[in-house]
């Protein structure tokens, strides 16, 4: 995959994102179709429980999420005790994790968004340009998706 056709996919997601889905449906959804999942209505409804820090409980950011989904398609084993399987499979989610984690030092959620670790209600906040100025996520979301998309094409 060309550094274009990477950037497209980050494009997208961040498209995605600004259109209200969440971190991880923008991310999972700017890519499952590399894996025979056109139905992107389909994969948003896959990813949507990640977004927040999964569910807005604020833990692990739902950008990492949607890639550890993808690393899923991508090397998941479907097999009971296929342990080379699940090995190779966390080694790739663990390297995902390095990448995103070095970047921007956590993968928690309320970590990345300087909020503090207290339950968050369910309902997800409006879409204002104020909601769009203070957050972090559409840079996160993009390099979610550059991270992945390198990592496979090694």
């Amino acid at each position: 995959m060309t550094n274009e056709e990477i950037e497209a996919r980050a494009v997208r997601a961040v498209d995605l994102f600004k259109q209200g889905f969440n971190c991880s449906q923008a991310v999972f959804a700017s890519c499952a179709d590399l894996y025979g999942i056109t139905d992107e209505k389909f994969a948003l409804r896959l990813s949507a429980s990640f977004g927040g820090g999964m569910g807005r409980m604020r833990l692990v950011c739902g950008a990492a999420s949607g890639m550890f989904m993808l690393a899923g398609l991508h090397n998941g084993s479907a097999t009971p005790h296929d342990s080379e399987g699940k090995m190779a499979n966390y080694a790739f989610v663990q390297q995902l994790a390095g990448g995103f984690k070095n970047k921007y030092g956590s993968l928690i959620c309320a970590e990345l968004l300087g909020l503090a670790p207290k339950p968050q209600e369910p309902k997800p906040e409006d879409r204002t340009p104020q909601y769009y100025e203070k957050r972090p996520c559409p840079e996160m979301i993009a390099e979610a998706v550059r991270i992945y998309l390198r990592a496979i094409n090694e």
